[in-house]
């Protein structure tokens, strides 16, 4: 009865609305229609040189850097909202700031080989305001003694 009772509570809560205010749809901009993407939309479009590099033979311990260029190929300002890796022994860093239609801009991966061995292909979920909103970045590596 008490967990009908907060169950209750929290549905009356959460469906409260957004404080009285209305949604302003001019922030939603969903390029996608049933026959695929409109043409006239207004987007960002991330174009990258390469998605993937290879450092080759390293030593373990060495720690080595990569910048992967891209540009903002669309007709709308391209934000980079996050980038992330699947270890913590690498780590992104790309623009805060919106790049403009035809601007250029870097997201340097950097990797950490102490404690590592043998071949590693660590990836970066880079993501964007653009469509699709989701790109992979992959470093390559042969960890040697």
């Amino acid at each position: 009865m008490l967990f009908a009772i907060c169950a209750a509570a929290l549905i009356a809560v959460g469906c409260g609305g957004n404080g009285g205010g209305d949604i302003d749809t001019s922030v939603i901009n969903n390029p996608n229609t049933a026959s695929g993407v409109d043409k006239d939309a207004k987007l960002p479009v991330i174009k990258f040189e390469k998605e993937q590099h290879d450092f080759g033979r390293i030593s373990r311990g060495e720690m080595v850097s990569y910048s992967f260029k891209f540009t903002n190929t669309g007709n709308a300002d391209l934000i980079v909202k996050e980038c992330t890796a699947t270890c913590g022994c690498t780590v992104a860093d790309y623009p805060k700031n919106s790049l403009k239609p035809g601007e250029k801009g870097f997201i340097t991966v950097s990797f950490n080989s102490a404690g590592k061995r043998g071949q590693q292909i660590q990836t970066v979920t880079v993501g964007t305001n653009a469509q699709p909103s989701r790109y992979v970045l992959r470093i390559l590596a042969q960890v040697e003694n």
